[in-house]
């Protein structure tokens, strides 16, 4: 069978890598791909990235499953318009997909549903916001409503650090300039919560509308720098499974808040099909809360999930978009390599602020079977591998225990180069503790 994958960074690389073993699968397209995809024979980019072209090239070409890997697609109803034409595809339909693509909805839905995540107030005025941040103090957290890219998130540790956020994601408009855009609803929101102490991880299930199936666990590193120091990041690195997320913390989160959120969007009209990641906090009594939702895998924590995962796939997302009412995902018994998967973020200089492209990178590794390194931001141009974004390459490794994963990894980065690069030297530093 013939799968398409819809995306272009180090997540879709990886999708694209795992759905290519099963025997069932003849061909993976990857739109658009990028140099990593572009140099491997089992693959096949294709330059398309609007939705209706998609759906037309799907259609003439046969494609038999296409699986979404970005929240863009998802948010402009690519799954709606593949289904609407009879296409299978894994993935949240448009409505579904704003509890990523809207921060506001994602916060009301849970205080409606009764799912545990933090005190939270939504803002279009910067008069009011600001004056909500020196009501509360700092440290507190400021968000833009809307899609960003996993980097629309500013933890504030003081109270200036929030009104600087405010004001860059607001901008300099009055009052009155946002209430008369409000009445368009095309003013720009913020969500402004509280700071929650504790332990984050990455909690990601498979849904096909009725069952659902969760993924190993994970933990991001959000911080560019070592020591979870510096700005946000899209994720500088991720290692699979998370000590964190114990067999309790696993019961508690299925039960408080993904059972609850599919339940929620069943009663408000929407089945929810395709990846959930519910980002978490766990404080210090094992008891989880919902930092926020994404409607997709996360991104680098895909790519050491796929590499401890030992079923097919295929046959799994094949399960997921049995036609009709729902799926068989009931059905599907996951099977994961006991060993640890640990990813380390390559990213561009200047990243994330502004990151350069052109680099030329070289010293790539070939692929072994406890070590693959996955594109994200890379593309051929002038007979060379060059960077083209922020994150670059993902390099993940597979090993007994985290610090001889870690060891794996890093033994590959230092191989690799590129001007500028820079990565975290302390993946996977919370579960060596």
């Amino acid at each position: 069978m013939k799968v398409l994958v819809v995306g272009g960074g180090g997540r879709e690389h990886a999708l694209a890598w795992k759905l290519a073993q099963s025997p069932r699968v003849s061909r993976v397209y990857v739109a658009p791909g990028n140099g990593g995809t572009a140099l491997d024979h089992r693959f096949e980019c294709i330059d398309i990235t609007q939705v209706v072209a998609l759906r037309e090239w799907a259609v003439t070409n046969g494609i038999s499953l296409t699986v979404v890997g970005p929240e863009g697609p998802l948010a402009a109803g690519l799954v709606d318009e593949f289904r609407t034409h009879g296409l299978r595809v894994f993935g949240p339909t448009r409505a579904a997909a704003r509890l990523e693509s809207s921060k506001a909805f994602s916060k009301a839905f849970m205080k409606r549903h009764g799912i545990p995540t933090a005190e939270y107030e939504t803002f279009t005025d910067p008069v009011a916001a600001h004056a909500y941040v020196q009501q509360k103090g700092a440290p507190i957290v400021v968000k833009a409503d809307g899609l960003a890219a996993g980097k629309g998130v500013v933890v504030a540790m003081t109270v200036p650090e929030a009104h600087a956020a405010i004001d860059a994601m607001l901008g300099a408009a009055t009052p009155a300039t946002h209430a008369a855009s409000d009445a368009k609803d095309t003013a720009p929101r913020v969500v402004i919560e509280e700071f929650l102490h504790g332990e984050e991880a990455s909690f990601i299930v498979l849904c096909d509308g009725k069952n659902v199936t969760a993924l190993a666990s994970s933990q991001d590193h959000k911080r560019l720098l070592d020591g979870d120091q510096g700005p946000n990041t899209g994720g500088m690195g991720a290692y699979s499974p998370a000590p964190v997320v114990t067999a309790d913390v696993h019961a508690r989160a299925m039960r408080e808040i993904i059972l609850p959120t599919l339940k929620g969007m069943e009663k408000e009209g929407i089945a929810y099909t395709g990846f959930l990641y519910a980002g978490l906090m766990i404080d210090a009594g094992g008891r989880p809360k919902t930092l926020e939702f994404n409607c997709r895998l996360g991104d680098p924590e895909t790519q050491p999930i796929l590499l401890r995962l030992k079923s097919d796939l295929f046959g799994v997302l094949w399960a997921a978009t049995e036609p009709g009412l729902h799926g068989r995902l009931d059905q599907v018994d996951l099977q994961w390599d006991r060993r640890t998967a640990l990813g380390v973020v390559l990213a561009a200089h200047g990243y994330p602020a502004s990151p350069r492209t052109g680099d030329v990178i070289a010293g790539l590794p070939a692929e072994a079977d406890d070590c693959v390194v996955f594109h994200a931001a890379t593309a051929l141009r002038d007979r060379a591998l060059r960077t083209t974004g922020g994150r670059v390459l993902c390099v993940t490794a597979l090993a007994d225990n985290v610090r001889l994963a870690q060891q794996r990894a890093y033994e590959a980065v230092r191989g690799i180069s590129f001007d500028g690069m820079q990565y975290r030297r302390d993946i996977g530093h919370r579960a060596v503790k």
